[in-house]
């Protein structure tokens, strides 16, 4: 899989997709900045007015034999867009995904080509399933999980939380 992708978003906006590493912590407060409040409680589940300095220093310390991380960044600026990441359960066959864009972003292409991006480093590694949790208020998490072909449940364990699966076996070669 390419380590480093250059994308364009639906505007033309260049972007780099690329691995995330430890030095890119000095990106998130610019990034988290432009991220709402509700925006912050639809991904973390909790309301929350920032994202503290020991949460962002767990975000780039990852193992990356369980786990990857894909940070998007503005090829004309050097900004921090968003992040996909993806955690092996312990089995090494099934994965949690998670992902953050900037508010000002959704609905411009980044959440789907940053989607597509961990679907495909997902069946390359040969897991089995994606699956992560959203809640049942995040319309649009949810309808751009079902058009990528995600199955949508409720979560048995936990209200209001929809649970997202998708089956690796049924998503078609993917060309990018």
């Amino acid at each position: 899989m390419d380590v480093v992708r250059h994308l364009k978003l639906r505007d033309g906006t260049p972007v780099l997709l690329r691995p995330l590493e430890v030095a890119d912590a000095a990106l998130y407060p610019d990034c988290l900045s432009e991220i709402t409040p509700d925006d912050l409680r639809l991904r973390y589940f909790a309301p929350m007015r920032q994202v503290s300095p020991e949460l962002i220093d767990q975000l780039v310390h990852y193992d990356t034999k369980h786990a990857m991380a894909c940070i998007a960044i503005e090829e004309a600026t050097g900004r921090m867009l968003g992040v996909v990441r993806l955690h092996n359960d312990p089995s090494d066959e099934n994965a949690e995904f998670a992902i953050i864009v900037r508010s000002r972003l959704k609905g411009h292409g980044l959440g789907w080509l940053m989607m597509k991006h961990m679907i495909a480093y997902a069946k390359e590694k040969g897991l089995k399933t994606v699956h992560g949790q959203v809640l049942a208020e995040n319309s649009t998490m949810l309808t751009m999980c079902a058009e990528l072909g995600f199955h949508v449940a409720d979560d048995p364990d936990e209200r209001g939380v929809k649970l997202v699966t998708l089956p690796l076996a049924e998503v078609p070669a993917l060309v990018h």
